[in-house]
């Protein structure tokens, strides 16, 4: 039973995924004045989920490796390693989220 459950997931994750997929290739293909076929949505998707399920793979890896259970903004970054623009836009965007949080934290601190 778990098993269809989770069969039934995958599936509607796929579809979720084709559809948004489907969206960005239909307004590339309206400003660039070109026309994609429904094979080359599915292909794309189907290249997109195997790097999504690549990529899980890896955090957990990183994450079990460091005797972790969750999958941290660590896990991330050494993931980006090996792309030096995908590692500065998501060390620079997890450098705001702490710096706003230090600062709402130390605004919260304030009000004693």
């Amino acid at each position: 039973m778990a098993d269809a459950q989770d069969d039934e997931v995958r599936e509607r994750l796929k579809a979720a995924l084709w559809f948004s997929i489907g969206k960005m290739v239909d307004q590339e293909s309206l400003q660039r004045n070109r026309n994609a076929t429904p094979q080359f949505i599915g292909a794309l998707t189907d290249m997109v989920w195997h790097q999504i399920e690549n990529v899980a793979i890896d955090l957990e890896s990183f994450s079990q490796h460091a005797g972790r259970t969750t999958v941290t903004t660590d896990d991330v970054l050494l993931l980006a390693r090996r792309n030096q623009d995908l590692y500065s836009v998501i060390k620079d965007t997890i450098d705001k989220e702490k710096a706003a949080k230090a600062k709402t934290k130390a605004k919260g601190k304030g009000r004693g």
